[in-house]
């Protein structure tokens, strides 16, 4: 069995530039190059073996959260090279049906399921979020990084401001429209968008911690252009519910799940005036290929990354026009590093959290969501990228011919005073 592990990864090792070592449980092991290695797999435990040869890259990453496995050196690296050599293709069979199984478990088709498979995520609660998300919006989805000229952001806060600012631009939104934000997070853009644009914003979100956080942002600043629910959004987009001048949903659509994907588009249409402008801003494939297991059943139960294409027919399907889609897959990988980074410089704050709760195992695995996540956004051979799609609900005219009102300040200039935090309580 060990032989069979080291002719495995040997052959990672011929596919990757990261040269790297292994050590087995009997202390003997391997370099894939004779240079200093990135990193150094050590085998603790012989059962490491069999995880690895039954479920390929991740079985390693199973025996890693049990410390049956340790990586001594760069973890970003060691996933870097597992990708570049093609781990994942070892094993299928064996992975697609677990990622089968837990999908039919812990699908999105119940409303009920879905509100569960937030809370798995989300509900880890705003005190976590925040000791490496950026303040004070807290965006846990993809910045804008600009082109890295000298005007282009420099720290995580104002790359998710130049990100809000964006979405703003594309959506050309304008003092006094009724804009919805589907999914919201903690309630990031609705701050944004409400404070510096003096749009009348709508936001949802079936996550309770999230919806509260963002209330109490919304009475910390003094919003009063700004309402936050706590629904599932595809209750608002049925059939004769209100509409808005601007839809935006940032981060939502990949946690439709593979059935829902048509049901969730048209909720986002439906929320939408005829003539209205729309923005989708979510993780997509290039080509249909299933989610990773990792991903679903560690991180995200329920999601679904859907590709490019079926998105794009779907939304043909719900009556949109497509006007404008930009891939910023770079801008993610970029984002994820400062997210990791942030993540492991805060460690011992987020453990004094909860200790049970945030324990080594769960420090492993989520570790290697946010170093894995940017390495899969950087990887050359990678096939998940970050989309934005602008839409229109009908066929428009009214929307720019060219792309150069984005860099020009056209909607900057818009832009309101932000308003000084609004002291509350006592003291």
């Amino acid at each position: 069995m060990r032989s069979l592990i080291e002719s495995r990864l040997r052959r990672v090792g011929e596919r990757t530039v990261v040269p790297f070592a292994v050590r087995f449980v009997d202390g003997s092991g391997f370099r894939t190059r004779e240079v200093a290695p990135a990193f150094t797999l050590v085998f603790r435990q012989p059962r490491a073996y069999w995880r690895a040869l039954a479920f390929g890259h991740v079985g390693l990453l199973e025996s890693y959260f049990d410390g049956d496995l340790d990586v001594e050196g760069s973890l970003a690296a060691a996933l870097a090279a597992g990708m570049e050599g093609e781990l994942e293709n070892d094993s299928k069979p064996l992975n697609w049906l677990r990622n089968r199984w837990h999908e039919l478990n812990h699908g999105n088709a119940s409303r009920s399921q879905a509100k569960l498979n937030a809370e798995f995520h989300y509900a880890l609660g705003p005190e976590f979020y925040k000791l490496w998300l950026d303040d004070p919006y807290m965006f846990y989805t993809c910045a804008y990084w600009g082109d890295g000229g000298p005007d282009s952001p420099r720290t995580l806060e104002e790359a998710q401001r130049s990100k809000a600012d964006h979405v703003a631009r594309k959506l050309l939104l304008k003092p006094g429209e009724e804009v919805v934000d589907v999914g919201s997070g903690f309630g990031g853009f609705l701050m944004h968008a409400a404070m510096h644009y003096g749009v009348r914003i709508t936001s949802i979100n079936t996550t309770g911690s999230q919806a509260d956080h963002a209330r109490r942002q919304i009475e910390k600043f003094g919003i009063k252009n700004a309402v936050q629910m706590h629904e599932d959004f595809r209750a608002r987009g049925m059939e004769g519910a209100k509409e808005f001048d601007k839809v935006a949903s940032i981060g939502c659509l990949e946690h439709a799940g593979r059935d829902q994907l048509s049901e969730v588009i048209r909720s986002h249409a439906a929320l939408l005036k005829q003539g209205g402008i729309g923005l989708i801003h979510f993780i997509g494939h290039v080509g249909r290929f299933e989610t990773d297991l990792f991903i679903r059943k560690y991180v995200f139960p329920g999601g679904w990354i859907p590709s490019l294409a079926d998105a794009i027919v779907e939304m043909e399907n719900a009556g949109l026009e497509i006007l404008d889609v930009e891939n910023l897959r770079r801008h993610y990988a970029l984002t994820l590093d400062v997210w990791a980074e942030r993540f492991d410089t805060n460690w011992e704050r987020i453990r004094a959290l909860d200790p049970r709760r945030f324990d080594e195992r769960f420090r492993r695995i989520w570790r290697c969501y946010l170093y894995g996540c940017a390495e899969m956004f950087r990887a050359p051979n990678g096939r998940t990228h970050l989309f934005q799609i602008v839409f229109s609900k009908g066929i428009t005219t009214s929307y720019p011919m060219t792309r150069d009102f984005l860099y020009q300040g056209v909607g900057a200039a818009a832009r309101l005073p932000v308003p000084a935090p609004r002291r509350v309580g006592h003291g």
